[in-house]
């Protein structure tokens, strides 16, 4: 072994080939750029959608209606998984804390109870919103109904 036979071990060297060092190492003169244009400058960054001058698709398709910033998303629960809940765990009070422990919303979720199945458990049912159907149906069982 000597000075002119030594080479790094294999695989321990990554490195991609220099770009602009001459004509010798192939990849010289225009550096890879090409000719001319945009992308041959130094400096060049491409606008997110740019589409070399025509119009963007974000701008060509027409736009309407109306996004109100003030939306309240309610997550709906309806009486019939409460049902269950209450046959599964024997409770007869229904918070967004059971709600979320059994994986029927997450912790910032607003939730609102909707009237669909049926209910034969008489329950105290804490949440933010109900609707009509949810509250005739647990007042009919003769539950309380407690808005957050």
């Amino acid at each position: 072994m000597d000075l002119t036979n030594l080479k790094p071990a294999e695989g321990s060297t990554h490195r991609e080939k220099r770009i602009g060092r001459g004509q010798g190492s192939g990849r010289g003169g225009t550096s890879t750029r090409g000719h001319k244009g945009a992308k041959s400058r130094s400096g060049y960054s491409r606008k997110i959608g740019f589409e070399g001058g025509q119009m963007p698709l974000q701008r060509r398709v027409p736009k309407f209606g109306f996004k109100n910033i003030n939306r309240k998303e309610y997550k709906g629960i309806n009486i019939s998984a409460l049902q269950t809940i209450a046959e599964k765990t024997n409770l007869t009070s229904i918070d967004v804390e059971i709600l979320v422990e059994a994986g029927l919303a997450r912790k910032n979720d607003l939730i609102k109870i909707l009237g669909n199945g049926t209910l034969s458990a008489k329950l105290e049912v804490t949440a933010h919103a109900f609707s009509e159907s949810a509250m005739k149906a647990i007042e009919a069982q003769e539950g309380t109904v407690v808005k957050l």
